[in-house]
C-alpha cells in the first residue's frame, strides 16, 4: 500500500473525459497498469451519470455523444439514463480492457522527484510524468448563500440530492435555478406539488431553432476564451441558452415556467422580496438549489495553477502553469462531444512531451 509506483501517465475519472483519454492512449501505444492508471472514486462505471436520478430517462438527456470506438446503440429511451449510460461505460471499459482502479480517492497532486508528479491517493501513491484530470463536477454541488438560508425550517436540497419528483407530493416548492436540471425538476415536480415557484437570478434564455455545428463552435468559443484568461468556465449551456422543446412550450402555456426574479431573503417558512409595505412573500415546505456545480480541482491545489482571476489558465487542455499537467472535460471541452476531442489532443500533447518535443501552441 506504501509503495510508490510508476507510471508515465494517471488519469483521474473514469467519465466521458477519463475514458476518452484512457482510449487514446491505449490506442497510441500506452498499456494499462505499465504505462498509465486511470483512477475513480466512484463505487461503479458511469462517471456522474449513475448519480442521476431514475425520472432522467435516457431520452431526456441533451446530446450524450457516444466514446471513441464505440456507439452507443439500442438504448430505451425510457430506461434511466443511469442504467443505460452506466451500462454502455461498463462494456467500453471491458471492450478496451482500461482497466479502471476503483474506488480511489485522489487527496492531492503535488511536485514529486526528478520533475515527476506525486499523486497521493486512499490506496496508496503514483508518480507520474503527466497526469490527465477528469474529475467533472459533480462532487462540487454549488449552495448559494441567501440572508436567513439557516432559519428556514422546511427541507434544502440540491440537484445533486434530486431522487425523482414523488417526494414532493403535496408540498410547497421553490426551485432556484435557471438552467436544465431546474426546468427538468419543475416540470416534473409540478403535478405532484400543492405549487411550484420558479426563481432565478437571471432571466432564462430559450433557444429557438436548430443547435447546429456554427451555433456549438461559437458557444465553446466562448468559453473557451474565459479559461484563456484564467476566469472560472461558465457552462456551455449557460452560453447558448436552453432549447425551446415541446415540454418547454407546455411549461410555459401552463404557467409552470413563470419565472420569477431572485427572492432577497428566506424566512423560516418560506421567501420573501422587497421590504416594509412592499415585501411579497411565498410559503415553502422545500427549496431546491438547481444552481449547477463548480469544477472538483481541490486535490490540485498543491501545485498553484489559479490564476488572480480564480481559474486556471488554459492553452488547449494544458494548464499553463504546468505543462504536465491537462484538464478534460473542464470548461470548453465540458460537454460529451467536448471531452471526447479534448481526450485526444491531451493525448497527442502528452506524447511531445515525453518525448521531449516543444509543445505546439494550442489552435483556437
Amino acid at each position: 500500500m506504501n509503495e510508490l509506483r510508476e507510471v508515465e501517465v494517471v488519469v483521474i475519472g473514469a467519465g466521458q473525459a477519463g475514458l476518452s483519454s484512457a482510449y487514446h492512449l491505449r490506442r497510441t501505444g500506452f498499456a494499462p497498469d505499465r504505462d498509465f492508471v486511470v483512477l475513480d472514486h466512484s463505487p461503479g462505471p458511469g462517471g456522474a451519470w449513475q448519480f442521476r436520478w431514475p425520472s432522467l430517462t435516457y431520452g431526456k438527456v441533451h446530446g450524450m455523444h457516444a466514446l471513441p470506438g464505440m456507439e452507443l446503440t439500442d438504448a430505451a429511451p425510457d430506461r434511466p439514463s443511469a442504467e443505460v449510460i452506466g451500462a454502455y461505460f461498463d462494456r467500453y471499459e471491458r471492450a478496451f480492457d482500461l482497466r479502471v482502479r476503483r474506488p480511489v480517492d485522489v487527496h492531492a497532486v503535488r511536485e514529486g522527484d526528478d520533475g515527476r508528479l506525486l499523486v497521493r491517493t486512499s490506496e496508496g501513491d503514483w508518480s507520474t510524468r503527466a497526469l490527465i484530470n477528469a474529475t467533472g463536477t459533480w462532487d462540487r454541488p454549488f449552495w448559494p448563500r441567501y440572508p436567513g438560508q439557516r432559519t428556514f425550517r422546511g427541507r434544502q436540497l440540491h440537484t445533486a440530492q434530486y431522487a425523482g419528483p414523488e417526494e414532493f407530493a403535496g408540498q410547497r416548492v421553490v426551485v432556484v435555478g435557471g438552467g436544465a436540471s431546474g426546468t427538468q425538476h419543475l416540470l416534473e415536480i409540478a403535478p405532484y406539488a400543492a405549487a411550484t415557484t420558479w426563481v432565478t437570478r437571471r432571466p432564462p434564455v430559450f433557444r429557438e431553432g436548430p443547435f447546429d455545428q456554427e451555433t456549438g463552435r461559437a458557444a465553446v468559443a466562448l468559453v473557451e476564451e474565459r479559461v484563456r484568461l484564467g476566469l472560472p468556465p461558465r457552462s456551455v449551456v449557460a452560453v447558448t441558452g436552453l432549447p425551446l422543446n415541446d415540454a418547454i412550450r407546455q411549461g410555459l402555456a401552463d404557467g409552470v415556467l413563470d419565472r420569477q426574479p431572485m427572492f432577497d431573503r428566506i424566512t423560516p417558512d418560506g421567501v420573501e422580496w422587497g421590504d416594509g409595505p412592499d415585501v411579497r412573500r411565498v410559503g415553502a415546505d422545500v427549496i431546491l438549489w438547481a444552481t449547477g456545480f463548480r469544477a472538483a480541482l481541490d486535490h490540485l491545489r498543491p501545485l498553484r495553477l489559479r490564476e488572480p482571476g480564480g481559474g486556471i489558465r488554459m492553452e488547449g487542455t494544458r494548464a499553463v502553469a504546468d505543462p504536465r499537467v491537462h484538464l478534460v472535460g473542464y470548461g470548453p471541452s465540458a460537454s460529451t462531444i467536448g471531452a471526447n476531442r479534448a481526450g485526444r489532443a491531451a493525448v497527442r500533447d502528452i506524447r511531445r512531451l515525453l518525448a521531449e518535443e516543444p509543445a505546439e501552441p494550442a489552435v483556437a
